[in-house]
């Protein structure tokens, strides 16, 4: 058997073994290892191999920048900043129709400017805002729904942990993809809060109201989310202008969050312990997830079945943008069965040498950063997407008397609107490349 027969016979074997239930790390880790295996005909070379790429993608400076944002996430919702964020939406927005829904999508963007994770900035606003929604009338599919679309600005919104990685993997820079994420961010904003404002108009009895509060109490509330706008300036900011780099941002960042949680008191011995195993628990996970693929991705470079599918894509004579809309709606496909990081590690070794030997009309690193985003969103949509939505499952874990079928119908109209965001992007570049080229 060819080394190509045996890479496209490695990836039926993976998704089995996904839905094993094996851990996805493992999964790739063991297709990796066996592919090789059978290439090389040894498992010599095999063991001094793994030896280095283990060594090889630890030792990076860059993959620093990850536990530390995951640490800024822990300390932002020990210090309370969830509560905060979404208590401040909610006074300017909570009377209006469908306010309340659209005060947790706008807490959950202010969250993911501090977190960089979908799961997290799920879990976390959908304990602080799923009582509130709950408790103003909001019917289960809407209530989760939109928590459940809004937790995934946590890996749009910059900073972002995916990002992070897709960078590493293209050797793009960090900071300017972040960059370019901001008004694709901004622009998933829009849409989630316009499927709300339609969605209660549609159904009136999905959304109940609240009264409108008072001037004062509104800029109290308002008052209390400037240390995490400070952080966010601060941090974004200064690895925008170039103050100092994307690792050191996220320590600034974890530094900060940890002492405004300190000072508001919240911070303890205990609490401190627990972020810093939620941190490692986490971050042990990405790595282990990081070191599969990159063993998977060692033995798909020796079966060459990278180089040969870009070969036979730039011989068929394929449009460029039918290539583009098929890789896109591959990632939606695999979106219903995988997570974001596994997806981005596993495709972007054999997806990025292909459309990078296309012609799209933009220079090679205006290229890289706009496919880094369309990426991104369309990962970002898999993990709304049933029967195996990350998100999906975070939020109704939390709302457990609301039935998952429920949750599912609620997070549609947000896929939906996902999708149009998607082709937009697609269709026009400049939106995603405006930043940089101010």
């Amino acid at each position: 058997m060819s080394g190509i027969e045996l890479a496209l016979w490695s990836f039926p074997i993976l998704l089995v073994l996904i839905f094993l239930r094996v851990p996805i790390g493992l999964s790739m880790l063991l297709c990796g290892f066996g592919g090789a295996w059978l290439v090389y005909g040894s498992v010599a070379p095999i063991l001094n191999q793994l030896k280095q790429v283990t060594y090889g993608t630890f030792s990076s400076y860059s993959l620093s920048v990850i536990p530390l944002f995951l640490l800024m996430g822990q300390f932002a919702s020990i210090g309370g900043m969830s509560a905060a964020l979404f208590k401040a939406a909610e006074a300017w927005l909570g009377h209006r129709r469908g306010g309340v829904a659209l005060a947790a999508i706008g807490a959950c963007a202010g969250f993911g400017a501090i977190c960089g994770s979908s799961v997290a900035t799920a879990a976390t606003m959908g304990q602080v805002a799923l009582p509130e929604l709950r408790k103003s009338g909001y019917s289960g599919a809407l209530a989760t729904g939109c928590l459940a679309a809004g937790g995934t600005l946590g890996i749009l919104i910059p900073p972002s942990i995916v990002l992070v990685i897709y960078a590493i993997l293209t050797e793009q820079n960090i900071a300017k993809l972040f960059l370019a994420a901001f008004i694709p961010g901004i622009l998933a904003v829009v849409c989630y809060m316009t499927v709300v404002t339609l969605y209660v108009r549609i159904s009136p009895d999905s959304a109940g109201k609240m009264a409108p509060m008072p001037m004062p109490e509104r800029w109290r509330a308002t008052r209390k989310v400037w240390p995490v706008l400070t952080i966010f300036v601060v941090v974004v900011g200064g690895i925008y202008g170039g103050l100092f780099t994307p690792t050191e941002g996220a320590a600034i960042g974890a530094a900060s969050t940890g002492l405004l949680a300190l000072l508001n008191g919240s911070l303890g011995r205990k609490q401190l312990r627990e972020a810093l195993v939620g941190t490692a628990m986490a971050t042990g996970m990405i790595f282990m997830i990081v070191l599969g693929a990159g063993v998977y991705n060692t033995f798909l470079a020796l079966s060459q079945l990278p180089q040969e599918a870009a070969s036979m894509v730039v011989a068929s004579g394929m449009s460029p943008w039918m290539v583009m809309a098929a890789i896109l709606l591959l990632y939606l496909v695999m979106g219903c069965f995988m997570d974001s990081l596994s997806m981005i590690l596993l495709t972007i070794p054999i997806f990025f040498p292909i459309v990078t030997a296309l012609d799209y009309g933009l220079k090679p690193e205006e290229f890289a950063i706009w496919f880094g985003i369309l990426v991104l969103i369309a990962v970002e949509v898999g993990m709304i997407t049933p029967p195996v939505g990350m998100n999906l499952f975070v939020i109704n874990s939390i709302a457990r008397d609301i039935p998952m079928s429920q949750t599912f119908k609620g997070a549609l109209p947000f896929v939906a609107s996902d999708m149009v965001r998607i082709v937009i992007l697609a269709a026009f570049p400049s939106i995603t490349l405006f930043a940089l080229r101010l």
